[in-house]
């Protein structure tokens, strides 16, 4: 295995896995946990390449497991292959920045509209309210692959992009991050209410997606539409709900 510049720069070595665990016979979970993770990330991230990194976070869970703990291999496992594959992820900066700024300038849309209809704004009235075509919208939510509900310059300190280093923030063992806000009762249940004010097709994208685990192909499939317009759908829908949540970010 040719581990990536990143990781033999940080320290990772691919040294031989512990004797008590079968590193082969968890690959499958690596590939499945890569897999998940590939759907919400652009097109521009290689699976291969996040396989590689996870094979790499699995033999470091191989050396590190302690069955004292009274934890299963594969939920330790689990949590030091996503580990791995979000600090490489965070290393290379995938989500690009002009999809960023696009992102957040159709949460702001969305927010000034739900304020002045009292509603969920229609495609039709974001794309209006930016002043571009519908489909030149739509071509926006593709970009926008990979935005997810919480950002990590969230927690930055500020949005300027120029000043502030967001991935430099997450990796601080002292600093907040979005799996810690998640786990936050009073943010999940302000989650839970935006979930219900969605429009019906944005509630079923997210459920399919989220808590059926569907691909955007399956997703596609069920709403009888390409797998790009789920994708689109998906951009929207985290949009809305960013918009919805922006005082509690």
């Amino acid at each position: 295995m040719t581990l990536p510049p990143s990781f033999r720069r940080s320290g990772y070595a691919a040294a031989a896995p512990s004797v008590e665990i079968d590193v082969a016979a968890y690959a499958p979970l690596v590939r499945k946990l890569a897999s998940i993770m590939i759907a919400r990330l652009p097109a521009s991230v290689d699976l291969g390449d996040l396989i590689q990194v996870g094979m790499i976070g699995l033999i470091e869970a191989s050396r590190q497991f302690d069955p004292t703990q009274g934890v299963l291999f594969e939920t330790f496992a689990s949590q030091r292959i996503r580990g791995a594959m979000l600090d490489e992820l965070r290393r290379e900066d995938w989500l690009p920045r002009q999809a960023r700024r696009n992102s957040r300038q159709i949460e702001e849309t969305i927010a000034r509209l739900e304020h002045q209809f009292g509603r969920a704004p229609l495609e039709s009235e974001i794309a209006a309210e930016m002043g571009m075509e519908l489909a030149q919208y739509q071509d926006m939510l593709s970009d926008c692959k990979g935005t997810t509900l919480l950002h990590f310059e969230d927690f930055s300190g500020g949005g300027d992009e120029s000043s502030h280093n967001p991935v430099a923030n997450v990796a601080d063992e002292d600093s907040p991050d979005p799996l810690s806000a998640l786990a936050d009762d009073s943010f999940r249940q302000q989650l839970v209410d935006a979930i219900k004010l969605l429009p019906e097709r944005d509630q079923l994208v997210m459920a399919l997606y989220y808590e059926q685990e569907l691909n955007l192909k399956e997703i596609g499939a069920v709403l009888g539409v390409t797998e790009s317009r789920v994708c689109q759908l998906h951009s929207q829908a985290v949009a809305r709900l960013r918009a919805k949540l922006k005082d509690w970010l």
